[in-house]
């Protein structure tokens, strides 16, 4: 663990770590695919995620850290240890599983033995890649020259929470809720819409251009290689701090309210952005709830809104020659502006009345845990 950076020391980089962190919140939104050349933080921002997550409880002796609290989502073996009254559990690291380059299909989801199901007429199933990250965190650098069928299934086990191995007649699934991170250098080839479509969220990274920034990057980096663990001691601090606040978040996600408006907001948002299907609309909703949720708040605003779309439709926007640009977000600007005037008319009253604050926007957590005021 002194091995890994922290994360809340990382300089800049700020959607990016905010789209880490709801995702922490809630895995389901779906993962992040962040795009950038080489040398942005983007595998030192996984890998103090998933450094920072709290430990879990899990079954002992179970291959995918079953949740001992959640007997829906228990494996066949864990039901069969419960059912015999020898289910015992126990604390653990959050998993971090990186995929090695080159993992074929049976590594990644396992496999079935099935000259074993024919001789005995017993299931036995070799875990792969997926059961390891199992609660954790999955990492994948340079997805994008991973082969097709193998991302394919990678988030369909993502979108679903479960991996599904069938072979010969013969089936085995297990639960697969994890964060799924995958970085990509755009230079070096793109990954396939209908791919790219899948990932939940996707961030742009570019290298620090400010020189106070670049010189604080320096001034840490060289303290960590020094002496690591007095640089995570220094920084210990922060990293409780978001850990508990990603804790709380979690706890608080589904007292936040989804209103008939936001619902209807978010359908205009896609619609404006011409973007096809209903994934985007699903990834903007729960990360918007996500961030009311990190933010300490049970009503979704607009800023929330704001945010989840700039996350969930970049990598969405059409970019065909007779489609607009993909960086043209007018239309988007132009209905959130719309909601935001709706929900200032609103607050109007509440201003004028003695003791009582307005709308605006709130104080938040930072990526370092602390408070800051927007």
């Amino acid at each position: 663990m002194s091995r890994v950076y922290p994360f809340t020391a990382i300089v800049g980089q700020d959607e990016l770590r905010r789209a880490l962190i709801l995702n922490a919140v809630r895995p389901d939104i779906g993962g992040v695919l962040i795009r950038g050349e080489r040398g942005t933080a983007k595998s030192t921002a996984a890998r103090g995620l998933a450094a920072l997550l709290p430990p879990i409880q899990a079954v002992i002796g179970c291959h995918y850290a079953c949740d001992p609290n959640d007997p829906i989502g228990w494996c066949d073996e864990c039901r069969e240890r419960d059912a015999a009254g020898t289910l015992t559990h126990g604390e653990r690291t959050t998993p971090f599983v990186d995929l090695p380059v080159g993992a074929t299909e049976d590594r990644v989801i396992g496999t079935l033995n099935i000259e074993q199901v024919l001789r005995s007429g017993k299931r036995r199933f070799e875990p792969g890649v997926l059961a390891e990250a199992n609660r954790g965190v999955l990492y994948i650098d340079e997805v994008n020259l991973l082969d097709d069928h193998v991302v394919d299934v990678l988030l369909d086990a993502a979108a679903m929470g479960v991996n599904v191995v069938e072979r010969e007649g013969v089936s085995f699934s297990h639960p697969s809720l994890f964060v799924l991170v995958g970085t990509m250098n755009p230079e070096e080839g793109e990954l396939r819409p209908q791919l790219t479509d899948r990932f939940g969220l996707s961030v742009g990274v570019q290298a620090v251009a400010n020189i106070d920034d670049r010189t604080e990057i320096l001034r840490r980096r060289l303290a960590f290689d020094r002496d690591r663990d007095a640089f995570r001691s220094v920084w210990s601090d922060a990293e409780n701090a978001l850990r508990d606040a990603i804790v709380a978040a979690r706890e608080r996600l589904h007292d936040v309210e989804i209103t008939e408006r936001d619902l209807r907001t978010t359908a205009e948002i896609v619609s404006a952005a011409s973007v096809d299907g209903h994934r985007a609309e699903l990834a903007i909703l729960k990360t918007a709830q996500a961030n009311a949720a990190f933010e300490g708040r049970q009503k979704i605003a607009v800023h929330d809104m704001r945010l989840a779309a700039k996350l969930a439709l970049a990598h969405r926007r059409r970019r065909g020659p007779l489609e607009g640009s993909a960086s043209d977000m007018s239309a988007v600007q132009e209905v959130l502006d719309r909601a935001a005037a709706d929900a200032a008319a609103e607050a109007e009253p509440a201003r004028g009345t003695p003791g009582e604050p307005g709308e605006g926007e709130p104080s938040a957590p930072s990526a370092d845990g602390s408070k800051s005021e927007r």
